[in-house]
């Protein structure tokens, strides 16, 4: 049986590797759904994303299956900053035979926040704010036309710049309308600091940046002195990551005589539900930051800034 070396090998020395030469439509092939959503947006065709719902991608090791769905792509999309840090190597293979972009490492260096855990590497969750994904929308969009990618890219990109541009205004009016002490976003993990700094939330992860950290008794303890102080009525789970570290956040803090409510599930790696409207990333986001306020004691519509949030 092969090793997944030994496949990837194989893709790459076979003689129909070139895959213009399969398709007059360019294949795309994005790593993750919040990157293979914007390139929907932009072409108006499918795309493949190889991690789906609830799939992490901190740690996820490539399979033969996503082996074989990266080598039908002509272009393929991921997001960089060290995000998928399992198939670092197998990009790096794959950019031999074919084009590969980092549409997150588009994104004015000096715009990236610092990953305290891992000197040297900048925290990679850039699309928990809409502005730097709209760098992003146009790093894809400049690819794709510089493949020679049929449609209307130009059209398809600017209505999807103004939708990014919308999620911004409605998070910045929803974020704004929690009480000011309550403020603070407590979560598995440190995947939402590029939100926090655009809308004004104190970000506080129970695990660093990577859902590979462990968080010991003394940040626990943290967690719960910062809740008493602050009087934060909810924290929240993820759809990507166990929501083992929250519920001992919780029953610690009950433990110190308050009571904490699970505010709700965030999507933090990963968006919803194939098929339904947090499927999307203006779905997802739109989820996250309707949760968010409302749990914090925000005033925000029940459905979210479009009505089409799920009850």
């Amino acid at each position: 049986m092969l090793d997944r070396r030994a496949l990837i090998a194989m893709i790459l020395t076979s003689p129909v590797m070139p895959m213009a030469a399969r398709a007059s439509t360019p294949a795309i092939v994005a790593t993750t759904g919040m990157i293979a959503d914007l390139a929907r947006r932009i072409t108006g065709a499918e795309v493949q994303a190889i991690f789906g719902p609830g799939v992490d991608p901190h740690g996820h090791r490539p399979t033969r299956t996503d082996i074989l769905a990266l080598s039908r792509g002509d272009l393929i999309l991921h997001n960089g900053l060290n995000l998928e840090a399992q198939l670092t190597d197998l990009l790096t293979d794959m950019a031999t035979q074919t084009r590969v972009l980092a549409v997150a490492e588009s994104i004015d260096p000096g715009l990236l926040l610092n990953d305290p855990a891992y000197a040297g590497f900048p925290d990679p969750h850039v699309w928990m704010d809409p502005t730097l994904w709209s760098t992003a929308a146009q790093a894809i969009a400049a690819a794709l036309s510089d493949m020679g990618y049929p449609g209307d890219l130009a059209a398809n990109t600017q209505a999807l710049l103004d939708d990014l541009a919308a999620l911004d205004n409605y998070a910045r009016t929803a974020i704004a309308s929690i009480p000011e002490p309550a403020r603070v976003l407590i979560t598995a993990h440190d995947a939402f600091n590029y939100l926090g700094r655009a809308y004004g939330l104190e970000v506080q992860g129970i695990q660093g940046i990577s859902t590979e950290s462990e968080a010991g008794v003394a940040r626990m303890q943290e967690l719960v002195t910062l809740i008493r102080d602050r009087q934060v009525p909810a924290v929240f789970v993820e759809s990507s990551v166990t929501d083992r570290s929250v519920r001992a956040l919780i029953e610690g803090a009950a433990g110190a005589g308050m009571i904490v409510a699970t505010g709700g599930e965030l999507f933090s790696d990963a968006m919803g539900p194939e098929g339904s409207y947090e499927g999307t990333y203006l779905g997802m986001m739109d989820h996250n930051i309707t949760t968010i306020a409302a749990a914090l004691g925000g005033d925000v519509p029940g459905r979210g800034m479009s009505g089409k949030l799920a009850m």
